[in-house]
């Protein structure tokens, strides 16, 4: 009780908090400011024209663009990479299951070896589809190149 009061008391004898950007404590003086001060954006430690903030904000529109894209092509390196191990992981099984005299194979060890052959074919055809997506999705977007601005 007592540590609300002294909290109470201590709050009614202070200045009000002024908070920085509030808008109740904003006050716009435009008279006595050149034309050129009034342009001026003030932030924190900054001081920028607007011109310079466009030409800003488009160089990180454009590397925003180099980002996604690049992310892109490591999303398909990385579905391309765990395709190949799968496809190794199946080639290593069929291997062991082809070195069984044909003879000596259960039927059970038959099946597996079709069903290896069918998963790996299914396999291949998806690396080839994420290939030629790949290849699509990289003539679709900007090269590096492009999306670098004239200096």
């Amino acid at each position: 009780m007592e540590l609300k009061q002294s909290l109470s008391t201590h709050l009614e004898t202070e200045k009000p908090l002024r908070r920085y950007g509030a808008v109740e404590e904003t006050a716009w003086k435009a008279e006595g400011l050149g034309r050129n001060q009034l342009d001026i954006i003030s932030m924190a430690e900054t001081t920028m024209m607007p011109e310079e903030i466009e030409l800003e904000m488009a160089k990180i529109q454009r590397l925003r663009e180099v980002l996604v894209r690049r992310e892109s092509e490591l999303r398909f390196m990385m579905d391309d990479i765990q395709l190949c191990n799968d496809i190794m992981d199946l080639k290593q099984e069929l291997q062991n299951l082809v070195a069984i005299p044909e003879k000596e194979k259960t039927k059970l060890q038959k099946q597996r070896e079709d069903e290896l052959i069918q998963k790996i074919h299914k396999l291949v055809q998806k690396r080839d589809f994420l290939v030629d997506d790949a290849e699509v999705e990289r003539l679709r977007l900007p090269s590096r190149e492009e999306s670098r601005a004239p200096t």
